[in-house]
C-alpha cells in the first residue's frame, strides 16, 4: 500500500480528473523512501504538520499506511491534517495528490468533512473551479463547506462570487455561522457595498452574532472599507468590553488611512491605558499614523516602546519603523535600524530605496541598489520604479539605461507601473526615442501611461506630437482626465497655436470639467497667447481662488506688458485674505521692476522681512532685479551681499545690475570674484558681462571675455552675444572692426546683430553702412515696427527726407505702428504716465506752467539752446524748439519737482532712447535745481547728479 502511494505521488496527474492548475517548480512531486520498518503514531504526524514540513509530514503518512488498523481508524485525520498543511504552504500540486489518493483509496469516512477540507485547499491555493467541482459533487453540504466555498472566492478575489453562493445558501436553509458572517462582510466592503454590508450587519444582530469579537471586527472592517468611518466609530463606541487587541487594531489602521494621524495616536494611548496589549499589528498602525515630519517626536516613543517590550522585532515591525523614519525624512536613523536587522526582506529593501528617492537622495538611491544586489536580494518592480525614478531626477541616462536593461532582463520591464516610471524617466533625461520605444512595447497602456508620455513630449519641445497623441487618445475611447488636458495645454502653450487651446478649453466645459488646477493652467496658456481678456474671464469665473490662481493671473498680466494691472491684482489678493507666496511675490517684483515702483518694491520686501521669508533662491534674484531696476543699485548689492547661498542666477543679477548702471568695471571685478568661488558661468552670464562692457565702453575686456567664453569655457555664442559684441564696438566708433566682425560670424548675422550695427551707424554719422544695414535689417525682420523706426531716424538725421517717407509708407502699408514715447514716474501709490505733449493729466496746467519756468531759467543761467537736431521731423525750427519742449520725460522731470520735497531723488522710466537734447536737459536741470534724477530709458540708466551723467555721454 505504502509503495502504491510513492507511486501514485510520482504518477498521480493520470488519475485526478478535475484539478486544472499548473504545477510550479516550488510544488514539484515529492518523492518518498521506503517504508520505515517501526510506523509513526499518529501524533507525529500532527507534530510534523505543525512544524510545517512537507516532506516529512508525506513519509509520516506513508508508515501510518503500513499499519493497516491505525490507517483505518485515523485516515480522515490523517487526510484532513496533510490538506490544511498544504492550504497553509499553498502547495497546490502536493494537494491534488492528496485528493488523488483520497479517491483512489476510497479510505474516507467522513466524506463531507473531507470534501471540506478540500474546498479549502483550492480556495487557498486560488484554484476556484477546481474548489468549485469539489463542492458541485457532494449534495451533502454542511454550513462549513459552504463556508469553505464562499471563503474561497473571497480568498481569490471574487467578492461578488462570495455573495452568490451566500445568497443560494440561504435560500438552501442552512443558517450561517460566524465564519460565513466575516467572509460576508469582507465580501461586501471589498464591493463597497454599503447597502448589503448594512443588510448583513442587521442580520448579525438578529441571530446574535454581534457579541462574537470575529463577526463583531468583520462589521467594523466593512464600514471601514465602504468609506464609512463614523459608523465604526459608532459601534466601536458602543462596545464595552474593550480588550480585544484586534479591534484597536482596526480603528487605529483605520484613522491611519484616513488621513487623521492624530486620532489615530490618540485612540493608541487610549488603548495603551485600558492596559490592552499591544500586538505587531498595533506597533505597525502607529507608527504609519506617525509618517509625517511633524509626528517624527510620537514615532520614536513608538520605537522606544518596542524596544523595551518586545524582545524579537518582527521583519514586519521594523520594516514599518525604516518607513516611518524615511517618511519623516531621518534618513540616518532609517539606515540604523535597517543595518541592524537581523532578517531583510524585499520589503526591508524597497523602503529604503523609496525613501532615498523620496527625500532627493537619488545617488545613494543607486549605491544602495548595489549594495542589495551584493547582499543577494532580487529585485522587484518596486525596486525599478524608485530607481528609474532616482536616475530621471539625476539626469544619469547611463544608470537608467542600465536599470533598464536590468528590468529586461528579468522580466519587470512588462509591468505596467514599471513602463510608466521608465517614460518618465527617458522623459526627464531628454531622450524621446528611448521613451517612445517604451511606451509602444508595453502590452498594456493605462491613462497614466498615454498622459505621461504627453507630458514628456510636451516638456521636450516636441509640441506637435502631444497634440497627435491626443487626437489618438480621443479617437481610441480613452477617458481623458484634467491632468492630461493639462499636459496638452502645456504644449499648446509653446506652439501659441490658440485655436486648439480654445478647443481643448470648449472640450473641457463640455466634460463639466470643473476642476481649479485645470482652470489655472488654462489661465497661464491664454496668458502666454496673449489672450488676455479669455484669461481674466476665467479668473472672474473661479469661485473659491486659491494663491496658485492669483499668482497665474498676476504672471498673465505681467507677461504681457500690463504691469499696473498686476499690481491691481496683487493688492486685490491681500484684500481677500490670500498671503501670497514666494512664486507670487518673484512675479509681483518683476511688474514692480517694469514700472519702476520703489515704494511698492519696498513694501514687498517689508512683507518678505515680517514674514520671515528668507533671501534665497528666486525670490532674491527677483528683489535683486527690483532694485536695479528702480535705480537703487546701492541697495541691489545689499540684497546679493545678504544672500547666504548664492547661486549663478544671483550672481549674473548683479553683474547686469551693474551693468544697467553703467558700472561695468564693478561688473568684471564682481565675474572674477564669482570665478574665485569657482562657479562656472553660463550663456545668460556672458551675456550681462558683454552688456555691462557695452555700456562702460570697455572694448578690450568685452572683446576678452567673448574669447573666454568660447575658449575656456568651450560656450558656443549665441546671436545674442555676437548682436552685444558688435554693440560695445559700434558704440564706441570701431565701425569697420565691428562690421568685419559681423562677416566673420559663424552664423547667418541676425536682425538684433544689424540692428546694434544700425544704431551705432546712426551715433557716428556713417550712411554707406547705415544703409546696408537697414537694408539687412528690413529684410530680416518685416513685421517690426522698431525696426522701421530706427531706419527712419538714421535717414533723417543726414536729411534724407524722401528715404524717411519711403520708409514711413512701407511701414504704414504693412499696418504697422510705433510705439509712442512714454515715460511715467511713481509719486506716493501711484505711477503717473505721460506721453509727448500729453494734456490728459490732472495736473496738465501746473505741469506745462513749472515745465515753461524750467525751461525759460536754465536758458537765462545755464545758457541752455535747444538742439533741434534731435527732431527728426521735416518741420522748421520753432516747432522742432516746442516738440523737444513737449518731450514726456520733461514733463515727468516737471511733474516729479512739484510733487515732492527739495533734495528728494527723482526717478523717471521712458521705454524708448533718451534723445541728446532731453539728456543735456536734465544734466542742467539736476545742477540748478539740486536735485538728483534718476532716468530709465530703454538701455540703460542715467543717474544725473549736479550737471554731471553717469554713463558719460556715452550711449
Amino acid at each position: 500500500m505504502a509503495m502504491s502511494i510513492q507511486h501514485l505521488f510520482n504518477h498521480s496527474s493520470s488519475l485526478i480528473t478535475h484539478p486544472t492548475s499548473k504545477k510550479t517548480q516550488r510544488d514539484r512531486p515529492l518523492k518518498l523512501s521506503k517504508l520505515s520498518k517501526n510506523p509513526i503514531k499518529l501524533p507525529s504526524l500532527k507534530e510534523i504538520c505543525q512544524r510545517g514540513n512537507l516532506k516529512d509530514a508525506f513519509l509520516s503518512f506513508c508508515n501510518i499506511l503500513t499499519d493497516q488498523n491505525q490507517h483505518q481508524n485515523c485516515a480522515d485525520e490523517a487526510y484532513s491534517l496533510l490538506l490544511e498543511l498544504c492550504a497553509s504552504r499553498k502547495a497546490l500540486s502536493q494537494g491534488q495528490q492528496i485528493h488523488a489518493h483520497i479517491l483512489k483509496s476510497n479510505a474516507a469516512h467522513d466524506v463531507v468533512f473531507l470534501s471540506t477540507k478540500l474546498v479549502f485547499l483550492y480556495g487557498k491555493c486560488g484554484s476556484i473551479l477546481d474548489a468549485e467541482k469539489v463542492f458541485d459533487r457532494r449534495p451533502e453540504r454542511t454550513v462549513f463547506t459552504w463556508n469553505a466555498l464562499i471563503g474561497a472566492y473571497v480568498t481569490s478575489g471574487e467578492p461578488s462570487g462570495a455573495l452568490d453562493i451566500y445568497r443560494e445558501m440561504h435560500g438552501s436553509g442552512v443558517p450561517p455561522d460566524a465564519f460565513t458572517f466575516s467572509c460576508i462582510l469582507k465580501a461586501s466592503g471589498e464591493l463597497k457595498d454599503l447597502c448589503y454590508g448594512t443588510k448583513i450587519h442587521g442580520l448579525a444582530i438578529k441571530l446574535g452574532f454581534v457579541s462574537n469579537v470575529f463577526v463583531f471586527n468583520s462589521i467594523m472592517g466593512m464600514y471601514i472599507k465602504c468609506n464609512d468611518l463614523n459608523a465604526a466609530m459608532l459601534l466601536f463606541d458602543r462596545r464595552g468590553e474593550r480588550e480585544d487587541v484586534v479591534s484597536w487594531n482596526t480603528i487605529i489602521s483605520a484613522h491611519s488611512a484616513d488621513g487623521q494621524s492624530i486620532e489615530a495616536l490618540r485612540f493608541f494611548r487610549e488603548m495603551q491605558r485600558a492596559n490592552v496589549a499591544p500586538s505587531t499589528y498595533t506597533y505597525v498602525a502607529a507608527l504609519q499614523a506617525c509618517e509625517e515630519s511633524s509626528l517624527a517626536r510620537f514615532g520614536m516613543e513608538i520605537h522606544a516602546a518596542i524596544l523595551k517590550y518586545i524582545q524579537y522585532l518582527d521583519t514586519y515591525v521594523v520594516n514599518a519603523l525604516v518607513v516611518m523614519y524615511t517618511r519623516c525624512g531621518k534618513m540616518r536613523e532609517a539606515a540604523r535600524v535597517f543595518s541592524d536587522m537581523v532578517e531583510k526582506d524585499i520589503v526591508s529593501w524597497n523602503s529604503m530605496l523609496s525613501g532615498s528617492v523620496q527625500n532627493g537622495l537619488y545617488g545613494e538611491a543607486l549605491q544602495f541598489f548595489h549594495q542589495m544586489l551584493t547582499a543577494g536580494q532580487k529585485s522587484d518592480q518596486c525596486s525599478i520604479i524608485s530607481l528609474a525614478t532616482a536616475c530621471g531626477r539625476l539626469g544619469n541616462l547611463l544608470n537608467g539605461k542600465e536599470i533598464h536593461a536590468y528590468a529586461v532582463k528579468n522580466g519587470i520591464d512588462s509591468d505596467l507601473q514599471v513602463g510608466n516610471t521608465l517614460i518618465d524617466m527617458y522623459a526627464k533625461l531628454c531622450r524621446i526615442s528611448y521613451m517612445d520605444s517604451v511606451f509602444h512595447r508595453m502590452p498594456l497602456k493605462d491613462l497614466i501611461s498615454w498622459t505621461t508620455v504627453i507630458a514628456g513630449y510636451a516638456q521636450t519641445n516636441c509640441h506637435l506630437r502631444p497634440i497627435q497623441l491626443f487626437r489618438e487618445v480621443a479617437t481610441e475611447g480613452i477617458y481623458i482626465d484634467e491632468m492630461m488636458i493639462g499636459s496638452i495645454l502645456l504644449a499648446c502653450s509653446e506652439l501659441k497655436y490658440i485655436p486648439f487651446v480654445k478647443e481643448i478649453h470648449s472640450y473641457t466645459m463640455r466634460r463639466g470639467f470643473s476642476d481649479l488646477v485645470l482652470h489655472n493652467t488654462l489661465m497661464d496658456v491664454y496668458g502666454e497667447c496673449g489672450y488676455i481678456d479669455y484669461a481674466s474671464r476665467i479668473f472672474a469665473s473661479i469661485e473659491v481662488k486659491d494663491v496658485v490662481s492669483w499668482t497665474s493671473m498676476i504672471s498673465c498680466y505681467v507677461k504681457n506688458g500690463l504691469a499696473n494691472e498686476a499690481l491691481e491684482i496683487f493688492l486685490s489678493m491681500k484684500e481677500t485674505g490670500i498671503e501670497p507666496d514666494g512664486i507670487a511675490l518673484a512675479i509681483t517684483l518683476s511688474a514692480v521692476a517694469d514700472l519702476s515702483a520703489l515704494r511698492k518694491g519696498k513694501e514687498i520686501h517689508g512683507f518678505l522681512v515680517r514674514n520671515g521669508l528668507l533671501l534665497e533662491g528666486p525670490i532674491a534674484s527677483s528683489l535683486l532685479d527690483m532694485y536695479a531696476s528702480c535705480g537703487t543699485i546701492d541697495n541691489s548689492f545689499e540684497v546679493f551681499n545678504h544672500t547666504r547661498d548664492k547661486d549663478l542666477v544671483i550672481w549674473t543679477s548683479m553683474i547686469n545690475a551693474f551693468g544697467m548702471h553703467g558700472q561695468g568695471k564693478e561688473a568684471v571685478t564682481l565675474f572674477k570674484r564669482m570665478e574665485c568661488e569657482k562657479l562656472v558661468p553660463d550663456h545668460i552670464c556672458f551675456l550681462a558681462l558683454l552688456n555691462a562692457c557695452s555700456h562702460s565702453a570697455l572694448v578690450d575686456e568685452g572683446k576678452r571675455f567673448f574669447e573666454l567664453m568660447k575658449d575656456e569655457y568651450k560656450l558656443d555664442p549665441w546671436p545674442e552675444h555676437y548682436a552685444c559684441l558688435v554693440d560695445l564696438l559700434g558704440r564706441a566708433n570701431h565701425l569697420e572692426e565691428a562690421f568685419e566682425f559681423v562677416k566673420r560670424m559663424q552664423m547667418e548675422p541676425t536682425a538684433a546683430v544689424w540692428c546694434a550695427l544700425l544704431g551705432a551707424c546712426r551715433i557716428h554719422n556713417n550712411e554707406e553702412l547705415g544703409d546696408l544695414a537697414a537694408k539687412k535689417l528690413l529684410e530680416l525682420e518685416p513685421g517690426n515696427p522698431g525696426n522701421y523706426v530706427l531706419v527712419s531716424n538714421v535717414y533723417a538725421a543726414s536729411g534724407r527726407w524722401k528715404e524717411v517717407e519711403k520708409v514711413r509708407m512701407r511701414m504704414k502699408g504693412k499696418g504697422l505702428k510705433k510705439d509712442p514715447a512714454c515715460s511715467w514716474i511713481e509719486i506716493g501709490n501711484k505711477v503717473h504716465t505721460f506721453i509727448a505733449r500729453d494734456g490728459s493729466h490732472p495736473e496738465a496746467v501746473k505741469i506745462y506752467r513749472k515745465l515753461g519756468y524750467i525751461t525759460k531759467r536754465l536758458e537765462r543761467e545755464a545758457a541752455y539752446v535747444a538742439e533741434t537736431r534731435c527732431v527728426l521731423h521735416n518741420v522748421d525750427e520753432k516747432e522742432k524748439v516746442k516738440m523737444l519742449y513737449g518731450h514726456s520725460e520733461r514733463l515727468a522731470i516737471a511733474y516729479g519737482l512739484i510733487t515732492t520735497n527739495e533734495g528728494f531723488p527723482i526717478r523717471i522710466t521712458k521705454n524708448l532712447r533718451v534723445c541728446e537734447d532731453c539728456h543735456t536737459f536734465s544734466k542742467l536741470v539736476s545742477k540748478m535745481f539740486e536735485r538728483e534724477i534718476i532716468v530709465r530709458d530703454a538701455n540703460r540708466f542715467h543717474h544725473f547728479r549736479g550737471g554731471v551723467c553717469s554713463c558719460g555721454d556715452f550711449w
